[in-house]
């Protein structure tokens, strides 16, 4: 009977193999690993829920997903299976952006996408699936997305948001002002009818405006997040937001004079933030509210530590990716920051952190991004990593930040019976690290090979084929 199970397995496999997208001569470029079967044997498996590491495992990888795992002599190993002894190794599933822009700023206050270095680079990172959180670009992302998922180009799983839904205020011109409740409706209809998969209000938008969107897209079991200024946290849950990015760095409720639809001062907002502790009665009672309303919150942590002048510069591997004008600019920008005295941000730092403990230790559930816009020192894929490394500096245990950065972001998306975790039945996206990540944090910047649907892509060639270019493509 077992001999008569195992052909049919293979045989069933082969069928859905079959059935694979077929990648284009450019993306077969970054690919080392695309066999019917493959078998990872002998690594330590990560599998993303927060359990502890297992040491010795075998995942066996067909038709995209993963066919089986357990410990090593234990899993039958198909006949004519790739097999990789990967002593050493350790296996994570692949990571969830949760506010990963496929944009970058450019000069005169503007952003551009970077549709070949980006999705390559979060790709690279092992972050093989992304929710954009905001778009300067739509159609942009859009096409992206379809060129990624007909193997046209190599980059995550992708979902798209929306452009920003915006009041009037912002004084930037790639961004739509909205001009009331019925254009909020208005806007969001049309851009779920174009593909968007999820929305993001921003700092000028009105109560009326963000309970009207929040409403259209409910409608279609979209979800919306929110990087706000004009309305509080506490506001927001209330009007119905399914997430909060950033987290108390740009909560503006605790601002004295706070007044309703009105955006003050952000570095005044955040000076009085700081003067508040984590456990007072105002921020305890906002993550409270939160909980209760089942808001999560998007933890971007990189984007905030290069505003602090005695935390450390991108490192050259980074700056090499940059444009060479990108790469001056971003030197300029943290020269200037260097020469601040009287900066809030690293009282501010510091105190999201202790926010984010505080939000996740009372029941909240915690996602995780980078947001590459800021001073240009936050890349597509190595922003990722910081993110993980970051939420260990803050408290969390490395296994925590795994979870918070995978299959925390795959739940909030209702993707968690696919991705977000390893476990049989689900795709075969997978990070191969050199290392162990669960007890060094620090080794997540060692990915080797990264799995997407059971392909497996060379990190180094990606990250290979765009350097110089960030800035520019």
């Amino acid at each position: 009977m077992r001999r008569i199970l195992i052909v049919t397995f293979v045989f069933c496999c082969s069928i859905i193999s079959a059935t694979q997208t077929q990648l284009a001569p450019a993306v077969k470029g970054f690919v080392k690993v695309d066999s019917p079967v493959t078998v990872l044997e002998h690594v330590l498996l990560i599998d993303g829920t927060g359990a502890a590491a297992k040491p010795d495992q075998t995942i066996v990888i067909s038709g995209g997903k993963i066919a089986a795992i357990g410990n090593s002599g234990s899993v039958q190993i198909p006949a004519g299976a790739n097999r990789m002894d990967l002593t050493g190794y350790s296996a994570l599933p692949g990571l969830v952006g949760m506010h990963d822009h496929l944009f970058y700023p450019a000069p005169g206050g503007l952003y551009h996408d970077m549709p070949v270095s980006f999705p390559r680079l979060y790709l690279a990172a092992g972050v093989t699936t992304i929710r954009t959180t905001g778009s300067m670009e739509p159609y942009t992302d859009l096409e992206i997305k379809k060129a990624i998922e007909a193997g046209k180009m190599a980059g995550p799983k992708m979902n798209a948001t929306g452009p920003y839904l915006e009041g009037k205020g912002l004084p930037l011109v790639q961004v739509h002002a909205l001009d009331g409740p019925e254009d909020a409706t208005r806007t969001v209809e049309y851009w779920i009818s174009e593909g968007a998969g999820s929305f993001k209000a921003y700092n000028f938008i009105t109560r009326a405006e963000l309970k009207a969107a929040i409403d259209a897209a409910h409608r279609h079991h979209l979800t919306v997040t929110g990087h706000l200024c004009s309305i509080g946290f506490k506001e927001a849950a209330e009007l119905g937001i399914d997430d909060l990015e950033h987290g108390l760095t740009v909560d503006t409720e605790f601002f004295p004079g706070k007044q309703p639809d009105t955006c003050p001062n952000p570095t005044q907002a955040v000076i009085a933030a700081n003067k508040l502790d984590i456990n007072s009665e105002p921020i305890q009672t906002t993550i409270r509210t939160l909980v209760d309303h089942h808001v999560a919150v998007t933890s971007t942590l990189p984007v905030f530590e290069q505003f602090v002048p005695s935390r450390p510069d991108i490192p050259a591997r980074v700056l090499e990716i940059l444009s060479e004008d990108a790469r001056k600019a971003y030197q300029a920008n943290r020269a200037r920051i260097a020469q601040s005295k009287e900066s809030p941000w690293p009282v501010m730092f510091s105190r999201e952190m202790e926010f984010e403990r505080s939000f996740v230790k009372a029941g909240g559930v915690l996602l995780a991004g980078l947001d590459p816009t800021g001073i240009g020192g936050i890349i597509a894929g190595f922003g990722d990593w910081r993110e993980l490394e970051l939420l260990v500096d803050a408290g969390f245990t490395p296994l925590e930040a795994i979870q918070i950065a995978s299959l925390n972001g795959a739940k909030f998306l209702g993707e968690q019976d696919h991705i977000g975790s390893l476990a049989q039945g689900k795709q075969a996206d997978i990070v191969l690290v050199k290392g162990e990540p669960s007890k060094n944090i620090s080794d997540i910047e060692n990915v080797e090979l990264v799995f997407k649907d059971g392909v497996g892509y060379d990190s180094k060639k990606l990250i290979d084929s765009v350097k110089g270019l960030v800035g520019t493509l």
